[in-house]
């Protein structure tokens, strides 16, 4: 999506291209993503020729507002005051129950202690 809406519309090889500088990506690795957007409804396509031409159907600002509402309801005790007092005073701030010091946090069984794995991805679709 970063790189189509700038470009208003564009086919996957021109989506491609923008993505290059920072990643080298198969041209069905971007088709693959190109068409799973389309079958979530963030943007529509258009055959144009033997190609498809695709069209943002989301704003930037919609799925920004979106992302920070995601975020304050699962971090920030859906309050966007107290993430802003995180993002100014640091991380001490999180809370507006209890401070953190007081909180009793279970510990967690030894099965379940183990390192997390190097260059592992968030599925941000999770968050």
């Amino acid at each position: 999506m970063r790189a189509l809406w700038p470009l208003g519309q564009a086919t996957v090889q021109e989506v491609r291209a923008r993505l290059f500088p920072e990643r080298s990506l198969a041209y069905t690795t971007v088709m693959t993503v190109m068409d799973h957007l389309r079958g979530k409804g963030f943007v529509e396509r258009e055959r144009r020729g033997r190609s498809y031409l695709y069209r943002p159907l989301v704003t930037e600002e919609a799925v920004r507002e979106h992302a920070l509402d995601r975020l304050t309801r699962n971090f920030f005790v859906n309050s966007r005051d107290v993430l802003r007092n995180y993002l100014f005073n640091g991380a001490g701030s999180v809370s507006t129950e209890e401070p953190p010091s007081q909180k009793q946090v279970p510990a967690a069984p030894a099965e379940s202690r183990r390192e997390p794995e190097r260059n592992a991805r968030i599925d941000t679709s999770l968050l």
